[in-house]
């Protein structure tokens, strides 16, 4: 049986900096969703008032 131990090539390296660079949180997007949600929730609430 091969021995399971894990050695680095040579395109690891580039691999790991694009993922670093792709793999991000898209914090704006949820925080314009959000923002959208209460704006939206504050005019049903006002169109509901009258």
């Amino acid at each position: 049986m091969k021995p399971t131990i894990w050695l680095p090539e040579e395109k690891d390296e580039k691999v790991n900096q694009y993922l670093d660079r792709i793999n991000r949180a898209p914090y704006v997007t949820i925080a314009a969703v959000l923002l959208g949600l209460l704006c939206l929730f504050t005019f049903i609430v006002l169109i509901g008032s009258f």
